[in-house]
């Protein structure tokens, strides 16, 4: 659809998730804030990494909610399991996707939170196809990219995505976008819903 697709980032990149700057560099809080999760909700964390967001996500769904950690590396898989247990985090599910389906329940997840991710997907249609269908009635997916339009972010433009892009791709799936939320310094929070 136009772009060149990025390659995946490997194991090898836990400790650059998990950087002490990543804080001041991209403010999570504003994130978490932005998404605005109730108690009881089912999210997904697609392309989870090291659990970043994963486990900031668990206390603001609450034990009747649920956050699906969705992963296809082994080890990243393996980190997300360690920290759940280490963080007693009960209401954490490790799930194994694949490069094209996530094995998101149908029609169970209220939200899906995509960051820094979805420029790597090597199929990204064939994902979001599967996310669109695990999406509920008014379920939104939330996309954090580093903006493509602004060439002042220190990022190669591979890894950078437009809202132009995003919602030409996923025009193509089903979803469409309902806002953007620009507070961050260097990405976009972009949200889509399943068209009825």
């Amino acid at each position: 659809m136009g772009r060149e697709i990025a390659q995946v980032m490997g194991p090898g990149g836990i400790e650059w998730l998990d950087r002490r700057e990543r804080e001041q560099e991209e403010h999570p809080a504003q994130v978490l804030d932005a998404l605005d999760l109730r108690p009881g909700e089912i999210v997904a964390d697609l392309g989870a990494g090291s659990g970043y967001f994963t486990f900031r996500m668990a206390p603001k769904v609450g034990e009747t909610g649920k956050v699906l950690a969705v992963e296809i590396q082994e080890t990243m898989l393996n980190t997300l399991r360690a920290r759940a247990l280490a963080l007693k985090a009960a209401n954490v599910e490790v799930v194994q996707g694949t490069e094209t389906d996530p094995h998101l329940p149908a029609g169970g997840v209220d939200l899906v939170l995509v960051v820094d991710v979805y420029h790597e997907l090597a199929y990204p249609f064939e994902v979001m196809t599967k996310v669109r269908e695990a999406l509920k009635p008014g379920g939104r997916v939330v996309f954090v990219e580093y903006r493509k339009e602004d060439p002042e972010v220190p990022i190669k433009e591979v890894h950078k995505m437009s809202v132009k892009q995003l919602e030409k791709e996923m025009n193509a799936v089903g979803l469409v976008r309902v806002r953007t939320v620009e507070t961050l310094p260097l990405q976009h929070i972009v949200f889509f819903e399943k068209r009825n």
